[in-house]
């Protein structure tokens, strides 16, 4: 069979709001791809009900929003990097507005520009500029409109990457350079080359790691797994961050309950009706998820509850129903009138506050290639993601990363050719129900040992069923031709063993990271946990 070439200026893994905003922000006269696991609107963004936050209120600063972040952090925020985001935040909601993304407004936010902001969790101003309660959705559709109307962009739905090519798949070990990918196409079944001056990865999160998550199916930690086979550094992966609020139904798996509601004055509650939050923070219902989840949990073990509730009923219904339509529409449909009644919510897995490293310039440590979004670890989070900073995240490093691409187009040399995918030594699957069995294993002692409240003891049992788990997948990788399920698979368990390894580095509780052998934060660790692959080495000033 006719090896399937594909040429480009850049390739961006990945199809949200990172994905899209970098491929938009490339010069016109630039030959770009955009390849998309599923459909190019099925990633985390389209599900982001909340909203983005900058300062567009002449009564907020950008001080606050610099402090707010920092605090939520838990002490390993990088300072300059969290104000250069803040910064550039007003800047991008206007390109976004420039796109045609129609925000909520209210003729009564004057100094806001009459536009309606909202707040959330560790916010001290309201700054949350949403799109009512599906924010993502109205991004991820309008990105998605302006992509598909730009004739040098292309887009690959239905392909999934299977690996990065570097300059070591052409026998070059002292270059260290990214050259394009393997990418597998669901529709032929058959692994393409893709060859390209600039590779971006925005492929997102890795949530799906766990067995409960708010995240869609496609957060498998693909980017962050190839990179650090590729011989980039990861750090932070420890700090995985579980949304407080997923709806607790049998029909509505993944459905989040955005934290916008608790900033509206929805309150939790336990199954007597007790309010709780109180007892936790002084915060309450608007303390940072962290500390919100670890109460929720610490709930519900407690009574043997399988959930708490939140309940916004003491609202107006009209307030309720113009506010948060799309929620208020999801839990009628399975009974639930939350004008009326509380809405039973759990923890949910929701976002990777590790990932690649990258510079002010969403640079890797692989000449050419680029990450952005919740694949990234850019020094914004810390400890632990403020609310409504992802989207702002990816936003600005999108941006940055295309100028430093538009930068180096003139002077980057000619595509490198690559050697063709090998299948000539492996067969179809025998027994694919191997891969069923060792995602379900995978996810669910996730859950039980790597969850939201850690011990070394729990850590160390993950990692001996992990490094099983590993072994047996690379048996069966280098066996049998690739599926979507196994390169996830593959994926999956390479950012679990990451994050348990991360895990067991980080002797104190900070953040997002709670461990019961550790329960107190230690000032000496307030440093990123950073991990080096094999055969690291420092990216050259010339490259």
């Amino acid at each position: 069979m006719t090896e399937t070439v594909h040429r480009y200026d850049c390739l961006i893994l990945g199809s949200g709001a990172a994905g899209l905003s970098l491929a938009l922000r490339l010069p016109a006269q630039s030959a770009v791809a955009v390849v998309s696991k599923r459909e190019l609107s099925e990633g985390s963004t389209v599900y982001a009900q909340g909203g983005i936050s900058a300062v567009l209120d002449a009564n907020d600063s950008v001080q606050s929003h610099v402090q707010d972040t920092l605090k939520a952090g838990a002490g390993l925020c990088d300072p300059r990097v969290v104000r250069m985001v803040v910064e550039h935040g007003p800047r991008n909601i206007q390109w976004l507005l420039d796109q045609g993304v129609a925000f909520t407004r209210n003729a009564e936010y004057v100094s806001a520009g009459g536009y309606h902001l909202t707040r959330e969790g560790g916010h001290t101003h309201r700054r949350i500029v949403h799109a009512a309660d599906a924010t993502g959705l109205a991004v991820a559709t309008t990105l998605e409109a302006q992509v598909r109307d730009r004739p040098n962009i292309n887009v690959h739905e239905q392909h999934i990457a299977v690996d990065l090519i570097t300059s070591r798949h052409l026998g070059d070990q002292r270059a260290h350079r990214c050259l394009g990918a393997y990418i597998l196409n669901l529709a032929t079944g058959r692994v393409e080359t893709y060859l390209a001056r600039f590779v971006v990865l925005a492929t997102g999160g890795a949530s799906k790691v766990y067995l409960y998550t708010s995240n869609p199916d496609v957060s498998t930690g693909d980017g962050i797994a190839m990179a650090w086979r590729a011989g980039c550094r990861v750090a932070n992966m420890e700090f995985m961050q579980f949304h407080p609020t997923c709806l607790y139904h049998p029909l509505a798996r993944s459905y989040l309950i955005t934290e916008a509601l608790r900033g509206e004055g929805a309150r939790l509650l336990l199954p007597d009706g007790e309010r709780f939050m109180p007892r936790f923070d002084a915060r309450a219902e608007l303390a940072p998820r962290d500390i919100v989840a670890r109460a929720i949990d610490h709930e519900m073990k407690r009574l043997g509850s399988d959930c708490v509730y939140l309940d916004i009923s003491h609202r107006p219904a009209d307030f309720i129903i113009e506010h948060f339509p799309t929620i208020h529409a999801r839990c009628l449909e399975l009974g639930i009138d939350i004008t009326r009644e509380p809405i039973p919510v759990v923890p949910a897995s929701h976002y990777t506050c590790g990932g690649v490293i990258v510079d002010d310039q969403a640079r890797t440590d692989l000449a050419g290639l680029y990450a952005s979004g919740e694949t990234a670890y850019t020094g914004l989070h810390g400890a632990n993601r403020m609310a409504s900073n992802s989207l702002l995240e990816c936003l600005v490093y999108s941006e940055l990363a295309a100028a430093d691409i538009t930068r180096l187009m003139t002077k980057s040399g000619e595509l490198l050719e690559a050697p063709p995918w090998d299948e000539s030594r492996v067969t179809e699957p025998d027994e694919e129900v191997v891969v069923t069995h060792n995602w379900d294993e995978l996810r669910r002692f996730m859950w039980d040992y790597v969850g939201i409240v850690r011990t070394n003891k729990r850590l160390r049992r993950a990692k001996r069923r992990a490094d099983l788990l590993h072994q047996e997948v690379i048996e069966y990788y280098s066996n049998f031709r690739v599926s979507n399920d196994l390169i996830e698979l593959r994926n999956l368990l390479e950012v679990a063993d990451l994050i348990i390894q991360s895990a067991l580095r980080r002797r104190e509780s900070r953040g997002l990271h709670y461990t019961s052998d550790f329960p107190d934060k230690d000032r000496s660790q307030r440093a990123p946990t950073i991990l080096i692959p094999d055969g690291y080495r420092p990216r050259g000033r010339n490259e």
